[in-house]
């Protein structure tokens, strides 16, 4: 049964009108890069509760969480209305497989996400082990809109920090943006345009991790499948690790 830390607003930063990061302080506890944990809030009818990954690394004292407001949600929007110095609660332990020490070893590491998707990814860069483990890392981040492509500077100065060995690539599907692909990612792959944006080819010394929207991790899985990198399973390890984000 799961434990529940109380936990304080710190900010809740505004990326545009519905997307936001939700950073809250609660007494320290271990996780892994990748995992998620369920944030919880009293309500008419008692707690409410949703699951989301984790954005921060694990050593960093303060949690992260980037939300996408739904507005026929139930939960989103309270979170969107949260404000410094309110509570929240945070469940005990975190959980979750979408980490790198599921993701067998390659030559490339391809953190595929779409929307709020892009959040384990990010927690995992904060850690030695993508750094240490593989020779080429390609994130990479479908959105709808330009405005939605959150966490740029950090991204920009792991780029900065490891020019050689990340690669950044924005997908925005609904306008032209500089510097992003226009499109899904699966039919990015299949032409081979992302492939080719990042100068790497998807072979089967690459891993690829993809989280995100069920229909595109669905398309992407068939796909990629086709290509020769079937699924990664604990008792067949393969080259494909998903998480579905809703």
């Amino acid at each position: 049964m799961a434990q529940w830390l109380n936990g304080e607003v710190i900010e809740n930063y505004a990326w545009n009108q519905e997307l936001f990061s939700l950073r809250v302080r609660t007494e320290p506890f271990n996780f892994i890069a990748g995992q998620f944990v369920r944030l919880g809030l009293e309500h008419d009818d008692g707690r409410v509760q949703r699951a989301y990954s984790l954005v921060n690394g694990p050593e960093e004292p303060i949690l992260d969480f980037l939300v996408n407001r739904v507005h026929d949600g139930l939960f989103s929007p309270l979170l969107h209305q949260l404000q410094p110095g309110q509570r929240i609660e945070v469940s005990q332990p975190a959980s979750g497989f979408f980490t790198l020490n599921e993701v067998p070893d390659g030559d490339s590491l391809w953190l595929m996400a779409t929307g709020t998707g892009i959040g384990p990814y990010l927690s995992m860069l904060t850690t030695a082990e993508p750094w240490q483990r593989f020779q080429r890392i390609h994130l990479v981040h479908a959105v709808r809109y330009g405005a939605d492509l959150a966490y740029q500077q950090q991204i920009m100065n792991w780029v900065k920090a490891h020019p050689n060995q990340l690669t950044y690539q924005p997908i925005v599907s609904r306008e032209d943006y500089p510097g992003a692909l226009r499109g899904r990612i699966p039919q990015l792959i299949e032409s081979n345009q992302l492939q080719t944006a990042v100068g790497d080819v998807l072979t089967h010394r690459a891993q690829v991790m993809l989280c995100g929207n069920p229909e595109m991790i669905r398309d992407a899985r068939a796909l990629l499948n086709e290509m020769g990198l079937p699924k990664n399973l604990r008792r067949k390890p393969g080259n494909v690790t998903i998480e579905h984000y809703w």
